[in-house]
């Protein structure tokens, strides 16, 4: 393997969370011992609830009994699920990606924003940070509420990172009931699809993959610097 390899892989069906964790511990050993390239992946969940280093139980409800697991990343409760685009990010943060300098995990997480941020941008929507809260913000213009639209969960191990970051295009909202999602509830969940945008997962994936250029550089051997599709 070269340093100039990468793969940019989409799932056709619905990965299970255990199936989705041990494919990425498995890359990011591959990447930390050279045998594997840096890879991001993005796919679907069915209906689950992962929880975080710091989740609490009684943040948990469940009432439609769906499976939880164990997530390892940072953070506490969160719900996948059909209509919900997460990349998982598997990259070795001993060299630079972009506007994330070599092994500065606070920008590493910074660069994640930014790439949702630009992706949202794309459909007319305004993304934003909080700084004392994780995730990409928006005020929906028809109830001035603050909700949150995405999700941004990270491991690193030994300086390869893996999980990421999860957009909701168009879930089942309601499905966010069954937690108090990453131990706020203060704040609601939205959608692209509540904000009334009739995205099609494949154009939220063009996006994601025309703007990771521009947030963690062009890609070695790739046309035009960017990501092709697998």
């Amino acid at each position: 393997m070269t340093e100039n390899e990468f793969l940019w892989h989409r799932a056709a069906n619905l990965v299970p969370y255990p199936t989705a964790l041990a494919e990425m511990e498995a890359q990011a050993r591959g990447i930390r011992d050279g045998s594997l390239p840096e890879r991001v992946w993005l796919l679907e969940h069915p209906p689950t609830y992962t929880a975080g280093t710091s989740a609490k139980d009684s943040d948990l409800f469940n009432p439609r009994g769906y499976p939880t697991y164990p997530a390892g990343r940072g953070g506490q409760w969160t719900y996948h699920g059909p209509g919900q685009r997460v990349a998982y990010a598997m990259l070795d943060l001993t060299r630079a990606h972009g506007m994330a300098p070599a092994r500065d995990l606070r920008a590493y997480v910074h660069t994640l924003e930014e790439w949702i941020i630009r992706t949202l941008r794309r459909f007319g929507v305004a993304g934003e940070r909080r700084a004392d809260r994780i995730g990409v913000w928006v005020v929906d213009p028809a109830t001035g509420r603050e909700e949150k639209i995405a999700a941004i969960g990270v491991r690193v191990s030994r300086w390869v990172s893996w999980h990421g970051i999860a957009i909701n295009v168009a879930p089942d909202l309601s499905d966010f009931g069954g937690i108090v999602p990453c131990g706020i509830s203060e704040y609601g969940v939205t959608s692209l699809a509540k904000l009334g945008k009739a995205i099609s997962m494949d154009e939220v994936d063009a996006a994601l993959a025309a703007t990771w250029p521009e947030c963690f550089g062009p890609i070695p051997g790739t046309l035009g610097g960017g990501p092709r599709a697998g």
